[in-house]
């Protein structure tokens, strides 16, 4: 049997964009998916703190400590620039690997999503 565990996740990052004429995506900052072991293209996640939305689109990359995080395309319409959100990634792994396998977790500052 295979189940779905966190792989990857970016708890408390804070929205620096929302941009609704864009194709779609997030685009996160290559530090920060570089330290949480997110690939471009991956489907992602997003959980909005600041209104209970729940979501679903693939990263993109960003430029390196920008600390851009911006919301593109539909997803724009449920998380605004300030919001603090967490971003999680998802492996199927066999139930005897997840005894042992251990995520990426990352925790930026909240204030400029630099990494601590």
């Amino acid at each position: 049997m295979q189940i779905q565990v966190v792989k990857s996740k970016i708890h408390r990052v804070k929205v620096t964009g929302a941009d609704l004429n864009y194709i779609g995506s997030i685009t996160i900052d290559e530090a920060l998916m570089e330290a949480s072991n997110i690939y471009e293209g991956e489907k992602v996640s997003i959980v909005n703190l600041n209104n209970g939305e729940r979501l679903e689109t693939y990263a993109i990359t960003g430029p390196r400590n920008s600390g851009e995080i911006t919301l593109n395309g539909p997803a724009a319409r449920k998380v605004h620039k300030g919001d603090i959100i967490i971003i999680i990634a998802y492996g199927i792994l066999t139930c005897e690997e997840a005894k042992t396998f251990k995520p990426s977790l990352v925790f930026p500052n909240e204030e400029d999503n630099s990494l601590k």
